[in-house]
């Protein structure tokens, strides 16, 4: 096993994961959850995860090749799904959890794109392709990175005690607005890698 590949797997899944900077957004999303739903939730988030960046590492370019799917696209469709999810949060309309709405946060936009987005899904078919046996590597490296993701975004229920309800709707309108800019930033990567390189 290539332990230097599986070192810049860890690190770069683990920090573009931004597991502490995603607990406050898994907070709003969460809105109205008992901690026991919200732990199911994360777990959710983080297997998906975990598949979906394992499925791109070992199969992602043939799937991207044979949809004609460029990685331009997928930050443009991840931008605009991270956009729809700040409007809401900027309107004051994630009062109740999305759950209920009868669609599941954990593997949008919790798990897709922010814990396994654009960046992540390059990066990890990068390294995969990077020596002539990383898969074991890249495999490991993901799910230690992902294992950390977890134990840090079940800190969330500790957080959501401690800030209360009203640090939850000035947090709700603050990160509404920075995810907000985050999306447009994904979005605008994507439209220069399509139209501008």
């Amino acid at each position: 096993m290539d332990i230097s590949i599986l070192i810049q797997t860890f690190i770069a899944v683990f920090v573009l994961a931004d597991a502490v900077g995603n607990i406050p957004i898994v907070l709003v999303l969460t809105k109205g959850m008992m901690p026991d739903q919200r732990n199911k939730v994360i777990d959710k988030a983080i297997i998906v995860a975990i598949a979906v960046l394992l499925l791109f590492a070992f199969a992602g370019q043939i799937i991207l090749n044979y949809l004609e799917i460029s990685i331009g696209s997928l930050r443009i469709a991840g931008g605009l799904l991270l956009l729809l999810i700040a409007l809401k949060m900027l309107q004051g309309e994630l009062d109740q959890p999305i759950i209920e709405e009868g669609r599941d946060v954990a593997i949008t936009p919790l798990a897709l794109p922010l814990l396994a987005g654009p960046g992540t899904l390059t990066t990890v078919m990068l390294l995969m392709s990077k020596s002539q046996s990383p898969h074991i590597a890249v495999a490991v490296g993901i799910l230690g990175a992902m294992l950390i993701t977890w134990l840090i975004l079940r800190l969330a229920n500790l957080i959501d005690q401690w800030i209360g309800a009203e640090g939850g709707v000035i947090v709700t309108q603050l990160l509404g607005f920075l995810l907000a800019a985050l999306a447009v930033e994904i979005g605008s990567t994507g439209i220069r890698e399509l139209f501008l390189s």
